[in-house]
Parts: structure tokens; sequence; C-alpha cells
């Protein structure tokens, strides 16, 4: 019997160890990098030039504006598709398939698709020119409409991440006891109301998971922003990769990735604290 008690232990060692060889271990190496000089002494000088690089404003504008615009769309078109996906009785596992196929497809496949679309060449350019609209093929992507790479990137994240809040909200949909729904309706309650009432509470844990888990993601988008606009539309995640690759500075590099964690910490502990549950507020 006293074996027993240490299973539960044995059995999340490898999950403990994985995360301490292979998530804290190199976050601990990079807070460090990004406060030591080339000497090894204790500096603020990475964040400093971090500062001072003439990409830092930009990157944190697009890094924010992208988070802004994706995540809340991602969710809106997540819950609305999941919610109909509820009222399908028949192939049902038909739409739920199509719709996960982008979960198969990489940052930087989805970001090659739309530059497909987007290019001198591309189909939105033979598209428009075959009705008319316009004469010659248009530049989209350029240095000179970093708008028009920022629209590109958003419609080419939501058309690849959405698929991973529609997973989870399909599951806490899942979750959601019928007798609850049918309760209301039996009392009256409308549709909206019901879905207001009883079915969003009830998929909040499931909901705080997927912001969490989105605005993450999305504040480390990197791929499909080199795919389509290269440094024209500058972002954390990529000044990281630049200033490690290209400038061979990782200290600078890691202070960028300092600051990304900043933001994702900060943005889950707000989700954490503005959607706790009543019984989790109570305790």
């Amino acid at each position: 019997m006293r074996s027993e008690r240490y299973i539960p232990y044995v059995l999340i060692l490898p999950s403990v160890l994985f995360l301490l060889f292979l998530f804290a271990w190199p976050l601990l190496e990079a807070l460090l990098l990004s406060v030591r000089g080339s000497g090894g002494q204790w500096t603020l000088e990475n964040f400093q030039r971090m500062a001072a690089d003439l990409y830092f404003k930009d990157a944190v504008k697009y890094t924010l504006l992208l988070t802004v615009v994706i995540v809340p769309l991602q969710v809106v078109m997540a819950l609305g598709m999941a919610m109909l996906l509820g009222g399908i009785s028949k192939g049902r596992d038909l739409f739920l398939y199509v719709w996960t196929i982008p979960l198969g497809i990489s940052d930087l496949a989805a970001g090659i698709v739309w530059l497909a679309i987007f290019t001198e060449r591309g189909y939105l350019n033979s598209f428009l020119q075959g009705i008319g609209v316009i004469q010659q093929p248009q530049l989209w992507l350029s240095y000179e409409t970093p708008w028009m790479i920022f629209l590109a990137v958003v419609a080419a994240e939501v058309w690849r991440a959405t698929a991973i809040v529609f997973v989870i909200l399909v599951a806490g949909l899942q979750l959601i006891p019928k007798e609850y729904g049918e309760a209301a309706e039996v009392f009256g309650a409308r549709p909206w109301q019901r879905f207001w009432k009883v079915t969003l509470p009830l998929l909040m844990p499931s909901l705080q998971v997927a912001l969490i888990l989105r605005t993450i993601l999305a504040l480390e988008v990197f791929a499909v922003v080199v795919a389509l606009g290269g440094r024209n539309l500058p972002v954390l995640a990529g000044e990281a990769y630049y200033w490690y690759n290209a400038y061979q500075n990782p200290g600078v590099a890691a202070a960028y990735a300092v600051i990304i964690l900043g933001i994702s910490v900060v943005a889950t502990i707000l989700y954490l604290r503005l959607m706790r549950s009543k019984q989790e507020g109570a305790a």
C-alpha cells in the first residue's frame, strides 16, 4: 500500500522533467542572457539597444495590433462555427473535419499560400483584372503598403489558426449538459437568451483557455509575417530572429524574447482575473 502512494509522483515525473529541461531551463538562460553583457557583468545594455533599435516601436505596435485584431476575430468566428456545428444533425463529422484542415498547415506554408494570392501575378490581381476593376496588376505587398501587408497577415492567421479555437470551443460545448438548455427552453427562454444566459457562462472556462492560447501564439507570430512582408511589417518575434541571426547579437535577441514573455504573462493574468468564474471568485 505504501508503494502506491508514490505512483502519482512517478507518473508525473516525465512531464516535470520535460518542463524543466525544455521550458524552464531555456527560459532561465534567455533571462540571464538579456541582462548580462559581453563580459558577463549585470547590465541593461541589451534592453537599451533594443529600445533604440529603428524597428522596435513598429515591432511593438504591429505585434499588439495583430493580437488585438486577430484574437477577437478568431474567437467570434470559432464560437459561431461551434454553435452552428452543434445544431447540425447529419454530416456533422464532415463539417468538423473540413473546418479543422488548417490545423495541419504550418505557419510558413500558410504564409506562402496567401502570398500566392497577393503577389503581382497572384490570384487577387487576376480576379480584379478579370472583372475589370483594375487595368494592370497592382503591387499589394511592398514597403509602401504596410497596412495591406497587415491585412494579408490578419487574413492568413485567421484562416490558419481559427481551427485551434474552434476545436477548444467544440470540446467545451460537449461538456455542457443538455438539461440546462432544455430547462431554460421550458421556462420560455428564447435561443439568444439560452445562449447568453446558459451556454456562454458555462463555456467561459473553454473561452479562457482559447483566449490565453491564441493570444500567446499571436504575440509570437513570425513565419506568416516573414512570408508575406519580410521586414516591411516588423514584429517582436521577427526582430528577435534578425538580431540573433543577422546581427549575431544573442543578448538583444533575448531582450526581445523577454518582452514577448512579459506581455504574454500580463495578458494571461488579465484573462485569469477578468474571466474567472463566480465559484473561483467566491473561493
